[in-house]
């Protein structure tokens, strides 16, 4: 699919936009990173990890609990997300696990550290602690993707033709429709769609949205989960027992793969469990986020 911007896409992030904008930006070796490295001066540093829409704004409430609770949280937006670059690239796996290796290393050097992830991100994050296990203390996963088929509908999209067709006339609706489902609370749904709809002003948005649908394998990672649960390193697993974009019925089979030492489903709650209850999220995540001797252990 060649690169295009939207009619609506009506901004563009460069040096004049970015000092207008909040937290910071670094340059990696694909483009420019927005993010934010924050929370009490020696504390434990985790890293969050996004889905497949969301900006580092997603991590707000529970970067401010995990502050509460003495850890340091670095919260950054994937490429083509937020105020992070908008690249020409394939929007693969590989480039994802690129951008959080580069920026790990380059802000925070000293590892290990305890790393999140949701949705997408649950699978960047695994395939990131498989490439480096040794920068790992605790992997938490929440409501992740990676299981059943892939959709007809999204098979159809790997038709660079079609994928750019239906991106250009159709994209807008299908990203907001993709939303409405990830948030039970109305109030927090509208926040969640301004949220992300301001980042898609953006030019590019709506391109890296659907050249990701194409290239990131989101469907059938049995594998990854699998070689994931071999690594022997402390897994947190956390759902919402009301998630319409992964489905809870998957989660014995993945904890049958992945092994993890702890599993607490929220109730009431749907796919975006951090940013829908940030506080009892952040509390399971800083009583798990203990010193792990055993980490390695296989």
């Amino acid at each position: 699919m060649r690169y295009f911007a939207a009619s609506d896409e009506n901004r563009r992030l460069d040096a004049a936009t970015r000092p207008t904008l909040r937290g910071s930006f670094v340059a990696l070796s694909d483009g420019v990173t927005h993010y934010e490295l924050t929370g009490p001066d020696g504390g434990e540093l985790v890293v969050l990890v996004g889905g497949l829409t969301i900006p580092l704004a997603y991590w707000d409430g529970l970067a401010a609990r995990l502050h509460a609770r003495g850890l340091r949280t670095l919260a950054y937006s994937a490429y083509g997300r937020g105020y992070s670059d908008r690249i020409r690239g394939l929007y693969d796996e590989a480039l994802f696990v690129r951008q959080l290796t580069e920026l790990t290393s380059t802000l925070a050097p000293t590892s290990p550290w305890h790393v999140v992830g949701t949705s997408m991100g649950a699978l960047v994050a695994m395939a990131y602690t498989n490439l480096h296990p040794e920068s790992v203390t605790t992997l938490t996963v929440v409501g992740p993707a990676g299981l059943g088929e892939r959709p007809r509908a999204q098979r159809l999209l790997r038709n660079d033709l079609l994928a750019g067709f239906v991106a250009r006339r159709f994209g807008r609706k299908l990203l907001e429709g993709h939303l409405g489902h990830n948030v039970r609370d109305p109030a927090l749904s509208a926040r969640l769609v301004a949220m992300v709809r301001d980042a898609y002003r953006y030019e590019g948005s709506l391109y890296a949205f659907f050249q990701t649908l194409q290239r990131f394998p989101l469907y059938e990672r049995q594998d990854l989960f699998r070689s994931t649960g071999e690594l022997g390193l402390p897994v947190l697993l956390v759902w919402g027992d009301d998630d319409q974009v992964t489905p809870i019925t998957h989660l014995a089979t993945i904890r049958e793969l992945l092994h993890p030492r702890q599993t607490h489903v929220i109730t009431e709650c749907g796919h975006m469990a951090p940013y829908e209850r940030p506080d009892d999220v952040g509390d399971l995540l800083a009583s798990f986020t203990v010193p792990h001797p055993d980490r390695l252990e296989s």
